[in-house]
């Protein structure tokens, strides 16, 4: 076989007259390699079998049934061709699965950059575009796993976003940080669509939840809902995402807190996000410009009471940390875990135990603040379990010199009695026979006379 390489050589010293024994000599080739080369017969590159292509005869069956079924796994394939008499090994299926291009292209499953995309125009103050983004490995600090979600909101004509961190995607998270992101953008448009999240729809039918229909009156919005495997019907805020992913969470610091990213994110959106540059009827404009122009109807006075719960752990000063600031409980619930849970905009949060029973009630400080909330009765209990403990003496030093007591040489005492009670009982009797040896030494004295 030759290469590109040495067919490309072949041929121009042909050119220049060489005969084919002078190439062959040169190359190193064989003269019936160098012949065929020169006249066609041999393709650069591609080593010509010395027999028939074993895989040859299964092809039209391989082609038949991915032609039937497109995501036909390559291994149960396999398995069918075993039974078929197939003697090549998986990979050699696979290889020529991909090197004779057998499988279709299924057009039902074809991604969305795969096909056209149409334009579809956005009136102002029309339409507002919600969707979760998943954020892997928060910092530890944070306590929320593997995955950090955010919601971003995007206004679909002028494309202004604002976005809220939650520790999960459930309906109360999803409520509060909706509230949030609206009064972020300033105010509510006419229609909020969403893709298939069970929080708002029925994944399957589309239709909006019961649940989720009490947020929508209480917002005076309506809303739509993306057909089926069609997440790019919400393009606007889909490439928000990408944004909000590659140049805000890529970058953000291990020893920032949530309250911290928040507010970093917020500025991310003012200063990066509303002075991006969009052409309009009337020329480039900014999106903050474009944004003031969007007739937004006016976020309700107070937010939809949804009851938001956290699983906290108390620390051993009896404290639970919440949205950057502390507050007490009983010290009987030092180390232990509870729940804080709270209305959307309310004043004040409800600490309970892990079985429901609310123990502390505080008002709540503004978010990030880092103060310390204490309720006095806490307190005084805190203080006095403490001193309770603290009376039990002087620590021990780890190389103290501390001799047996007089409890210990008691009971050491004791012990030697009761050792030598036990050695006496176990004497055995001296009432053996005693032999004289002097009677031995006469015998032999005798025995040797003789």
């Amino acid at each position: 076989m030759l290469t590109w390489e040495d067919d490309l050589e072949v041929h121009a010293l042909r050119r220049r007259g060489w005969s084919i024994s002078a190439i062959a000599r040169h190359t190193g080739f064989d003269r019936k390699t160098v012949r065929k080369y020169l006249a066609g017969g041999g393709e650069p590159g591609v080593r010509a079998r010395s027999g028939p292509d074993p895989f040859d005869p299964f092809v039209d069956y391989v082609t038949a049934r991915l032609t039937e079924d497109p995501h036909l796994w390559a291994r149960t394939l396999f398995d069918e061709l075993e039974q078929l008499g197939f003697g090549l090994s998986y990979q050699s299926l696979t290889r020529n699965i991909r090197a004779r291009d057998l499988r279709p292209v299924c057009e039902a499953c074809r991604t969305a950059t795969q096909r056209p995309n149409a334009v579809i125009p956005h009136a102002p103050g029309e339409e507002t575009q919600w969707d979760w983004l998943e954020l892997p490995d928060p910092p530890a600090s944070w306590g929320w796993g593997k995955t950090a979600h955010l919601l971003v909101g995007s206004l679909a004509h002028s494309g202004k976003w604002r976005a809220a961190l939650a520790p999960s995607e459930g309906q109360p998270h999803l409520v509060a940080c909706l509230d949030r992101v609206t009064r972020g953008l300033g105010g509510v448009t006419r229609v909020w669509r969403f893709d298939r999240m069970a929080t708002v729809c029925d994944p399957g039918s589309g239709r909006v939840t019961a649940s989720f229909a009490g947020v929508a009156k209480h917002y005076g919005v309506s809303v739509a809902v993306c057909p089926a495997r069609r997440g790019n019907r919400k393009g606007v805020v889909e490439k928000v995402n990408h944004t909000a992913a590659q140049r805000w969470w890529r970058t953000l610091a291990d020893e920032a807190t949530v309250e911290q990213a928040q507010v970093s994110l917020d500025r991310f959106a003012a200063v990066r996000g509303d002075t991006r540059l969009r052409a309009t009827a009337d020329g480039r404009s900014s999106v903050a410009v474009v944004a003031k122009t969007e007739p937004l109807a006016p976020a309700p006075a107070s937010p939809y009471p949804v009851i938001v719960s956290e699983t906290r752990t108390a620390s051993r000063q009896a404290l639970v940390s919440y949205r950057g600031n502390r507050y007490s409980v009983p010290p009987e619930l030092a180390a232990a875990q509870v729940v804080v849970s709270h209305p959307v905009g309310g004043q004040f949060c409800d600490i309970a135990t892990t079985g429901g029973i609310v123990i502390a009630r505080h008002r709540m400080a503004a978010d990030g603040l880092g103060v310390m909330v204490r309720d006095s009765g806490h307190v005084i209990a805190l203080d006095t379990a403490a001193m309770a403990t603290a009376t039990t003496g002087r620590p021990h030093r780890r190389k103290e010199r501390i001799p047996p007591g007089p409890a210990a040489k008691a009971a050491a005492a004791q012990l030697l009695r009761l050792d030598a009670e036990t050695i006496q009982t176990s004497t055995p009797s001296t009432n053996s026979t005693v032999i004289d040896l002097s009677a031995y030494e006469r015998a032999a004295q005798n025995r040797t006379i003789q």
